[in-house]
């Protein structure tokens, strides 16, 4: 059963060595990704699963100890997936998708160790009824399950954003905004996938399958940040 969950956005920029110069932009999204895993790790679970958006090398289940990097990013920087349950050294053939890979960044930041951890790469094209059944699956994985769900809104809040500026993606981040400081399970999923889609919406199928989790576990929700840096819609939210 779903005992808690932390929505965090999953850029890259989150992590301070890949942001470089520009990582004071992002400290209040940083702080309030730490205080919504502390709230996972307050629920006591006895697992924690990640969901993020992939492309098709990364889709589906991850075991703990996955590697991953940001040597795409120009930096060399490495990271596991919760516990290194394998080898030591360097990670040669990273697995992880970027959005699972700034996952678990934040844990390792926060220096998790609460429950084992597993992930879960979705990919942006699953249909809501899928989005919400992989969700009721995960959420029955143990008896008290926490899940840690990465995902950005639109990607077209400015004219300097990655898509351009939409009039549609203000309006959009801020329904997805007050369903997460609700935790109502019906409105994400009534998120419509193809707007999610044409306004680069890479949270809409990771937030589907935490509301299918979520549809009995009647959780009380907290937003915790709500911006659009670089024209992108940041949401960190915490339910509990």
């Amino acid at each position: 059963m779903l005992v808690a969950a932390a929505v965090c956005p999953c850029p890259p920029l989150l992590v301070p060595e890949v942001a470089a110069g520009a990582a004071p932009e992002l400290d209040a999204a940083r702080a309030a990704c730490a205080d919504a895993v502390g709230v996972l790790a307050a629920a006591r679970p006895d697992r924690l699963v990640v969901v993020g958006p992939a492309e098709e090398s990364g889709r589906g289940p991850h075991q703990e100890g996955a590697p991953g990097s940001f040597h795409g990013f120009g930096v060399d920087l490495e990271v596991r997936l919760g516990r290194d349950t394998g080898p030591r050294g360097p990670v040669s053939r990273p697995v992880l998708p970027p959005s699972l890979a700034v996952a678990a960044w934040l844990l390792g930041r926060v220096g998790w160790s609460d429950a084992p951890v597993e992930g879960l790469g979705v990919e942006d094209a699953l249909e809501p009824e899928r989005c919400g059944e992989a969700g009721r699956s995960l959420a029955a994985r143990a008896g008290r399950v926490a899940m840690l769900v990465m995902g950005d809104g639109s990607a077209c809040r400015t004219l300097k954003a990655p898509g351009y500026l939409d009039e549609r993606a203000a309006p959009f981040d801020a329904a997805v905004a007050r369903a997460l400081a609700g935790a109502d399970v019906a409105a994400l999923m009534a998120l419509d996938a193809e707007s999610a889609r044409e306004l680069k919406v890479s949270g809409r199928a990771p937030w589907q399958v935490l509301a299918g989790a979520a549809e009995d576990a009647a959780l009380s929700g907290a937003l915790l940040y709500d911006d659009a840096p670089y024209g992108v819609g940041y949401m960190v939210a915490a339910w509990s």
